[in-house]
């Protein structure tokens, strides 16, 4: 009678601590989000006297998990705009969503990130160096009001589809239209992958017209190296009729020690029958990026842009900074 009392109790108490740590695991927790983009930059020729710090962007937020697959996250971005000096910096909410993952689907919802270059942006991996192509030459916003889900159906294929608002997080509504996005992703062989993405911004206004945006990417990555190479294609830029551009990024890192790492790019823009040829150009970048403990990173770079319109090149040179937690 006494063991039975015994093994009683020690099942007892394994079931106490195993359900304590159940209810351990689905305990509430969050993280504090701060990033912040610096540089000292250096122009030669005519760009001798643009030189000086500059404090780019800064990220501020929190992410919070509330358990069983719910999350919420709030940032604000605080960068420069072209509606004030460049002294000054203005704040915008960046994103201000819910997230829910189970299995293999994932729902946002909110001020969600776009999912149009979001992958391009993640495999280059210097955002804080230079924006992917996609976010440089403005063919899309990187966040925007509305829901997106994405789907992973085996380990080598998922899919994303996107509703948002079509304007962009730095404006509100403005028209009756939504942007639609289709994405794929492809993983035929381990670190080697293909995505395929298409959107459609109706802007709901007969004095406008719609934008479509076609994007292939194939890439590499593995323990040493990455390269990646992708091709965008936009018509009707800014609600222009035959306003078309398109272009292509190839870029690539190699990682030379562990802490340190060499990267290259090269940008081909160009517009449709050269409606555009005043900005369309070949750019690119050659530099190193050293990691200084697990916050803090130093990229300088070299920097080269080739106009088409026949207008001098420009040179610079950049030592950019990132902390983050």
């Amino acid at each position: 009678m006494k063991k039975h009392l015994i093994l009683a109790g020690m099942l007892a108490c394994f079931g106490i601590s195993a359900k304590a740590q159940d209810t351990k695991i689905e305990e509430p927790k969050g993280k504090a989000i701060i990033q912040m983009f610096e540089n000292f930059h250096s122009g030669f020729g005519d760009n001798k006297n643009d030189i000086g710090f500059e404090l780019e962007r800064t990220y501020l937020g929190y992410e919070y998990n509330l358990g069983k697959g719910l999350s919420v996250k709030g940032v604000m971005d605080i960068g420069k705009s072209s509606d004030v000096s460049d002294l000054h910096r203005v704040a915008y909410m960046k994103n201000a969503l819910i997230q829910w993952k189970t299995g293999d689907l994932t729902l946002n919802g909110g001020l969600i990130s776009t999912t149009q270059f979001n992958f391009q942006e993640k495999f280059w991996g210097y955002r804080y160096v230079m924006k992917s192509f996609q976010d440089e030459y403005k063919f899309g916003s990187s966040a925007d009001l509305g829901i997106s889900a994405a789907y992973k159906f085996t380990d080598w294929l998922s899919a994303d589809a996107i509703i948002v608002n079509g304007e962009g997080y730095k404006k509100i509504q403005g028209n009756d239209g939504f942007n639609y996005g289709l994405g794929v992703t492809l993983t035929p062989l381990k670190g080697f992958q293909i995505r395929l993405y298409g959107g459609l911004n109706q802007k709901g206004d007969e004095t406008k017209k719609d934008i479509a945006n076609v994007a292939a990417f194939m890439g590499y990555k593995c323990d040493r190296f990455r390269v990646g190479a992708e091709y965008n294609y936009m018509t009707n830029t800014s609600d222009n009729d035959n306003a078309d551009q398109n272009g292509y990024s190839i870029f690539g890192s190699v990682k030379v020690a562990k802490f340190a790492d060499i990267y290259a790019r090269f940008d081909d823009l160009n517009s449709e029958n050269d409606w555009n040829i005043s900005k369309d150009e070949q750019a690119a970048i050659l530099g190193a990026q050293f990691k200084l403990g697990k916050y803090v990173k130093i990229a300088p770079n070299f920097r080269m842009s080739i106009h088409r319109d026949g207008s001098d090149n420009i040179y610079y040179a950049y030592i950019n900074c990132y902390f983050g937690l």
